[in-house]
């Protein structure tokens, strides 16, 4: 009689485990600059019918990726949004958008999706708290470049930044991941390439402006990009957490990442409160 009771309970915990998980929705937003629907993960947590209103981390998937990434390959990404209570949302930025409106392709705009479009989507259809203070935006390769470089560029709409593994600095690999698609060669359009790279845009920034989160592998093509990334940062007296540890580019080192970058995003969020 014991074991069964026992066995009962534990059976009535996992269920009411399975009820209060986080929520994962696939949705449609609609990008009026690209005249396009265009889909996007929103992670919500266990607490969300019963909350206000919640902070928002706005996570970015890497080149040849797309908005279901992370929810695919991060299986336990909606245990964090319970323990941090937060939503996040899985934005999409095509196959190679870099996420800066393209120069030299009309039809990809995907900082203003991401920052001017997706953002009041997410705001008017969601419990958020709808300002900087409780926005941040992080990413992957590609989208750790482009979570940088939109946090830089709409310090009015990011409070907090981080990038995993970011393409920080493209200007070393003008032949790859189709950024050359996006802004033209390097050799005919120098200035597009140096105008687009997270690493110039430093001038953008004033100690304080933002909270940052940089994380690279030590075994990782873009280890270097990072590490001049770090020290350009310190010369600029901008304050920023930097994590190196052994690691490649690849979803064992990402799947890892996250869980720092979404808890310095929760302190980040909790010190906004405070002050």
């Amino acid at each position: 009689m014991i074991a069964f009771r026992t066995l009962l309970i534990s059976i009535l915990l996992l269920l009411a485990f399975h009820v209060q998980a986080a929520k994962i929705d696939t949705v449609d937003t609609y990008s009026s600059s690209m005249k396009k629907t265009i889909k996007a993960v929103v992670m919500t947590p266990d607490s969300y019918t019963l909350g206000s209103e919640f902070p928002v981390v706005y996570l970015l998937h890497g080149y040849s990726g797309n908005y279901s990434d992370w929810a695919k390959k991060v299986p336990n990404l909606g245990q964090v949004v319970d323990a941090h209570q937060l939503i996040i949302v899985c934005a999409d930025g095509n196959y190679g958008s870099w996420y800066f409106d393209s120069p030299a392709d009309p039809s990809f705009k995907y900082e203003t999706y991401v920052a001017s479009e997706l953002v009041p989507w997410i705001d008017s259809h969601y419990k958020t708290i709808k300002n900087r203070q409780a926005r941040a935006i992080t990413g992957l390769s590609m989208g750790g470049h482009g979570a940088l470089y939109l946090a830089f560029r709409h310090q009015d709409v990011f409070g907090a930044a981080g990038s995993m593994s970011g393409g920080v600095d493209i200007r070393p690999f003008p032949n790859n991941w189709d950024m050359a698609k996006r802004l033209g060669t390097y050799a005919q359009f120098p200035d597009r390439w140096e105008q687009n790279t997270v690493i110039n845009l430093l001038h953008l920034l004033t100690p304080g402006a933002l909270s940052l989160i940089i994380d690279c592998g030590t075994d990782d093509f873009f280890f270097r990009v990072n590490n001049n990334l770090h020290d350009k940062l310190l010369e600029r007296n901008i304050a920023h957490d930097y994590i190196t540890r052994p690691g490649a580019h690849n979803w064992n080192y990402w799947a890892n990442s996250v869980t720092y970058q979404l808890l310095f995003m929760r302190q980040f969020f909790d010190k906004q409160k405070r002050e």
